[in-house]
């Protein structure tokens, strides 16, 4: 196989990885945020039940979680697997990356001095408008490097689908490594994560420079 056929076979697997990984940006960080907020909540049983989630999406491997969203439904409910595996596998990482997420803004939104509050009380805000105008855009800023080292996470952990054998980039370059007895295909597989990283980082750096607002 030569190589434009071998990178002409493996970008369709490109496209996929690309899909898994805006897919899960798109759906776990408004949801992280969520679930943030309920795990602030007054009702000790909201609380205890995001604690709960939180702890099993963060305490036990993706790859595990992947194949109990794809697996579960047969064996629990009988129910016909064939057209669940891209949604399962989109519905794993959102809620993993969800957790993750959701921790990193806790930690952003507790940083913020309770005298913040206090102020925008006393100027006439409701907590919505405070949250909005005043916390969030903070916290934000504060939360962007260890947002930006979970972005970077889960442009690699994309290859965590090939357990659910669904044909990434990943999986498709040890398909074609075994075939054609080449390590060719992993090294543009690697290119291609490196690649896609500093991507990342470059749109990344960008954010948190059009938020250095203290120059």
């Amino acid at each position: 196989m030569s190589f434009s056929t071998m990178l002409s076979t493996m970008s369709a697997g490109m496209v996929r990885t690309a899909l898994i990984f805006a897919l899960t940006l798109i759906g776990s960080l408004p949801l992280g945020m969520v679930v943030a907020l309920l795990r602030k909540s007054r009702f000790a049983p909201v609380r205890g039940f995001i604690r709960g989630f939180i702890s099993i999406m963060r305490g036990t491997p993706l790859m595990l979680q992947l194949m109990v969203w794809y697996f579960g439904p047969y064996y629990l409910f009988g129910w016909n697997i064939g057209n669940w595996r891209f949604p399962a596998i989109i519905t794993g990482f959102v809620l993993n990356y969800a957790a993750y997420f959701a921790e990193i803004y806790r930690g952003g939104i507790e940083s913020i001095p309770a005298g913040q509050y206090e102020a925008a009380e006393v100027l006439g805000y409701t907590k919505f408008q405070t949250f909005m105008r005043i916390i969030l855009p903070q916290v934000v800023k504060i939360i962007m490097p260890s947002v930006t080292n979970e972005v970077i996470t889960l442009v690699k952990d994309t290859s965590l689908a090939f357990t659910l054998a669904y044909q990434e980039v990943f999986s498709l370059a040890k398909q074609i490594s075994a075939s054609q007895t080449s390590f060719m295909p992993f090294l543009v597989a690697g290119v291609f994560y490196f690649v896609a990283n500093y991507l990342v980082e470059i749109v990344m750096a960008a954010i948190e420079r059009s938020m250095d607002y203290y120059k």
